[in-house]
């Protein structure tokens, strides 16, 4: 077994990659303080197509060089913006006809490997802060909620790793879609 180049993967210039049709997923980072964890998912945005992050509250946006430690200029290739409300960034999204998912534990959420996708409809997937989560006043403007079923002592992962796992199962979701 060969390792496989970076030229052999024939990945997209950042050029191609904006032209390229996205997952209709906007990510929404509500209050998160980490950035490692920013730049974390600007990099799993870009590795699975998601078309926009809205970066909210005390959220850092780039350039930074904090980010870009762990994006790896992927901060660079997925489109963002700054809301310095996620309540408004929320009621914007709504407005453009997403769905708001919270990405929480909360009372009656869809445990992520029960959630489908539905063809033709965009959604707005909000990620919390690393010690409260998700504001309450947020989870009240949101659609629904999806939730990682988990087996362990702990309560929670670390956001990113959530944001890792909730997006790579979107994006099989969105596959079968295709």
């Amino acid at each position: 077994m060969k390792k496989i180049t970076n030229q052999e993967l024939g990945r997209p210039s950042a050029e191609e990659f904006e032209r390229m049709p996205k997952m209709p997923v906007t990510v929404v980072l509500d209050n998160v303080r980490s950035l490692n964890n920013v730049g974390s998912f600007f990099r799993t945005s870009d590795a699975f197509g998601v078309e926009c992050i809205a970066l909210c509250g005390i959220t850092a946006t780039p350039p930074n060089r904090e980010i870009h430690k762990t994006a790896l200029g992927a901060e660079n290739t997925v489109r963002w913006e700054y809301a310095d409300s996620t309540e408004r960034c929320v009621r914007d999204l709504r407005e453009k006809g997403y769905t708001i998912l919270a990405v929480e534990q909360v009372e009656g959420a869809c445990m992520l490997d029960e959630f489908r996708m539905e063809s033709g409809k965009k959604y707005a997937l909000v990620f919390g802060n690393e010690v409260f989560g998700v504001e309450q006043r947020v989870v009240d403007l949101c659609d629904g909620a999806i939730e990682i079923p988990q087996v362990g002592t702990k309560h929670s992962l670390n956001v990113s790793v959530s944001g890792g796992a909730v997006l790579w199962s979107m994006f099989c979701e969105y596959r079968k879609l295709l």
